[in-house]
């Protein structure tokens, strides 16, 4: 049986644990190892367990813990090779790990990653899909600043997604954060709100996911109720019920709900 938990998830640490009968992973890690390993003990494994690492992109609350992580431990880190030029720019990983640039498909020991580009202000920034034990798919897809075709094709048929929805209209347009982080923010290459992230659940139900994990919450402008009000708003148009058709819930800063998929 596989696994899916979001072990930290906002604007000050990301990191997404993944595994089959035979693997794990993490999707990034934006946070101390130490803080990682505790969060991974808490769910009944550590850092020994874990045999790659996916980037989506070279922010910090996605890489702090990368160097660290690969210093102690030999590990195979993916990315795009965009990201993989930054990661080397930035020393990022140590020479005891590997490095493994890819734009397309790579094939693990029991798991199928897929990459995918995301609007984001940040190089060759990524979205992962993953095939693991039985034909499940799993969708990790956070910071991004617009929904392409490319972002709604590879979640599609998904049955559990990690799917931004990172603040609410009127908290950021009211909020303390200055005109020029808000258009950031708000822009085509920054972050998706809550609107945005729910005009997609519809058509994602509808290709067969039935899980659904809200991410990247931000602290300052949205609340995990506002986030989670949305898109079962925009579930309930089509007449989709929370907890008969899907499970909804909103990731959190820290620690993680387990998902057996």
């Amino acid at each position: 049986m596989s696994k899916f938990s979001s072990l930290f998830s906002g604007s000050s640490a990301n990191c997404t644990f993944i595994s089959t009968s035979a693997e794990q992973i993490l999707v990034d890690v934006g946070t101390s190892l130490s803080r990682i390993n505790q969060s991974l003990n808490s769910i009944g494994t550590d850092i020994s367990n874990i045999s790659a690492v996916f980037i989506t992109h070279t922010h910090s609350d996605h890489i702090a813990g990368l160097k660290a992580i690969t210093k102690q431990k030999k590990i195979k880190v993916f990315s795009s090779t965009e990201t993989a030029k930054e990661l080397l720019r930035l020393n990022a990983v140590s020479p005891n790990s590997e490095l493994i640039p890819f734009d397309d498909t790579v094939n693990l020991n029991s798991i199928s990653a897929k990459r995918f580009d995301t609007s984001h202000d940040s190089p060759g920034s990524s979205g992962y899909s993953f095939l693991l034990d039985n034909d499940v798919k799993a969708a990790v897809c956070t910071d991004l600043g617009v929904v392409t075709d490319a972002v709604k094709e590879n979640i599609s048929g998904s049955d559990i997604v990690l799917i931004e929805s990172n603040h609410d209209l009127l908290m950021l347009k009211n909020g303390p954060y200055p005109a020029v982080l808000k258009n950031r923010i708000a822009s085509n290459t920054g972050h998706l709100s809550n609107n945005a992230c729910a005009s997609l659940l519809p058509s994602l139900l509808k290709s067969g996911t039935t899980r659904i994990v809200l991410g990247h919450l931000s602290r300052q402008n949205n609340t995990p109720e506002k986030a989670k009000s949305c898109s079962v708003n925009a579930l309930i148009d089509i007449g989709a019920k929370e907890d008969r058709d899907y499970i909804l819930y909103t990731a959190m800063p820290v620690g993680g709900k387990v998902e057996y998929i």
